[in-house]
């Protein structure tokens, strides 16, 4: 105290002491998508900054990723990017960034910081973050905020919850032993919508989950809601997938109510109870706390049965509702205002015709224009490029033989960057992840021997050469794939190409299909024809390649003979 002179207590700063500063990382592991960047700083407990940031854009859901343990997995956590979102990440054209940690996560909690496709598990690259780690707090930032608006008269008695960056709007309440749920989306008549509650509590996980999908069946004019479990996340079967109740031995506890479609919104509404007596394939539902839900947009298939929706179209985050709420006015009114989405066409189908010899090599798979349009099957961001077209349709003639030089990878310890060829049956390939009772299931026609004890293996893994993006996927402002061509550039590995010479068998189906090894839905079509054989194409231009290692793009007409 000043005025008296007396010392209250006081402490002495040593001379040697260092204060806790920033630590500076190595950059990040270069293994997918173009993704590179300078020596990545942690500057406190939760923040990094990563200069000079490449990363194409390419990943089909991709986002920054943190966790424990040695190397990258699906056992991580997003990490919001420098926006403070949690969309799926944009390119990146050597941009310096800052992110920061959710919640009350700090450095000192994981191992590693990457960028991680979640859908299809592959790590783009990765940074490790060391132990002995003595970086300054992170003052202020780990106080949870929550901010919110006035909530909207018209709906202070309503429970609603916003989902699929606000397209769909859950709203509920409890009835007695019942739970009445009204759905309403933004969706074209031949999508549904799909809620329910997630397969694990905490987590936004579709398999396991009990969900309702709802839609308008415009043939018969009438609005459905239909009890669902999902065992996996396939196409339902008869006995596993994403499938209505009633079809696998269970029922539709599901009751309708009303349905109504006005500009372009379709609402359903339905009620379920609490508890049924199905506790396979029904879920209870908690009255106490809150539950884990999940939900999602999609296409309808010919049995008017929820089919495969896009990486985008469905919950990522766990997202939780507590149903016993009364007052959980959580929604905007904006649904119906919501821009329609912009169409674009894909590309016409490629095709290879008289040609005996073919490059194949990696490449984007064309974002909304290329592989998924094209084949109906979703991507990874990666497929094969043939004589450096997009998955073209190759003709070939039996009893002649082909030569296939493949540049697809072969290191089988970085898979993001290991892609066997073979040739089979299969639209969907991926035969070395297979059962062994999915592998009998396959027709192999050439890309795969057995050993001595009978196990497969792949023979046709050569060095890797990828078409890369020059920046950022532009896929989306190019009516042609030659013009979109243009904005890539080819990279490879030193090392040799594969060679696999094939020669076609007399009795091959008329359809087969290239594919990848390791990954499924890599590859498209192959036209199997008899010598002499003269495809006849009548659906406007396609595109042929004529000479290897050069894109001779040529717009043809064929006219129906």
């Amino acid at each position: 105290m000043r005025m008296f002179q007396v010392n209250f207590g006081d402490v002495f700063i040593p001379q040697d002491l260092e204060p806790p500063r920033a630590r500076v990382l190595p950059e990040f592991r270069r293994l997918a998508h173009g993704l590179r960047s300078g020596n990545i700083t942690i500057l406190d407990a939760k923040t990094f900054y990563i200069p000079n940031l490449h990363y194409d854009g390419a990943g089909p859901d991709a986002y920054f990723w943190v966790g424990n343990g040695t190397e990258p997995t699906p056992l991580g956590i997003k990490v919001p990017n420098e926006m403070g979102s949690l969309d799926p990440l944009r390119g990146y054209q050597g941009e310096d960034i800052e992110i920061q940690l959710p919640g009350n996560l700090t450095v000192y909690d994981i191992d590693w910081l990457a960028v991680w496709c979640v859908l299809y598990r592959h790590n783009f690259g990765h940074v490790t973050i060391p132990k002995d780690l003595d970086v300054p707090p992170a003052l202020g930032q780990t106080k949870i905020t929550t901010s919110s608006s006035a909530p909207n008269p018209a709906s202070e008695t309503t429970n609603c919850k916003e989902m699929l960056d606000e397209r769909m709007q859950v709203q509920w309440s409890v009835q007695g032993d019942w739970l009445q749920i009204t759905i309403s989306a933004r969706i074209r008549e031949d999508q549904y919508m799909a809620f329910g509650i997630s397969g694990e509590e905490g987590r936004s996980t579709m398999a396991g989950g009990d969900i309702v999908v709802a839609y308008y069946d415009k043939e018969k004019q009438t609005f459905k809601a239909v009890d669902y479990y999902m065992s996996a996340t396939a196409q339902c079967d008869g006995k596993n997938g994403v499938c209505p109740d009633d079809r696998i031995g269970g029922r539709n506890d599901v009751e309708f109510i009303s349905g109504q479609r006005h500009n372009g919104v379709t609402t359903v509404s339905y009620r379920r109870p609490l508890h049924t007596n199905e506790p396979i394939n029904d879920k209870s539902i908690s009255v106490q706390g809150e539950t884990s839900v999940i939900a999602a947009i999609g296409p309808l298939n010919s049995r008017m049965e929820a089919n495969a929706h896009a990486v985008n179209d469905k919950t990522n985050d766990d997202i939780r509702i507590n149903f016993g709420s009364k007052h959980d006015a959580g929604c905007a009114s904006s649904l119906f205002n919501l821009p329609e989405e912009d169409t674009l066409h894909p590309w016409p189908p490629a095709m290879i015709i008289n040609e005996n010899i073919f490059s194949v090599r990696i490449g984007p798979t064309g974002g909304k224009r290329g592989y998924t349009p094209l084949t109906g099957h979703p991507s990874w961001g990666i497929a094969w490029y043939i004589n450096d077209l997009l998955i073209p349709e190759i003709y070939v003639e039996r009893g002649k033989t082909y030569t296939f030089i493949i540049e697809g990878g072969n290191d089988p310890t970085n898979p993001a960057r290991y892609h066997p060829f073979y040739i089979s049956d299969s639209s969907e390939g991926g035969f070395g992840q297979k059962s062994e009772e999915q592998q009998r299931q396959q027709r192999l026609f050439a890309g795969v021997s057995y050993d001595s004890e009978g196990y497969p293996y792949p023979t046709a893994a050569g060095r890797y050469c990828e078409w890369t993006h020059k920046t950022v996927d532009r896929s989306a402002e190019f009516e042609t794939f030659a013009e979109y061509f243009q904005t890539l550039r080819l990279e490879c590995d030193p090392g040799e190409p594969a060679y696999l010479n094939w020669t076609v068998p007399m009795e091959a189906p008329d359809l087969i299909y290239y594919q990848c090894y390791t990954h499924n839905n890599l590859g498209w079509k192959i036209h199997v024809v008899d010598p002499g054989y003269e495809p006849k194409v009548s659906l406007g231009p396609r595109l042929l390649a004529n000479s290897i290692g050069t894109l001779i793009l040529t717009t043809l007409i064929f006219l129906l003979r």
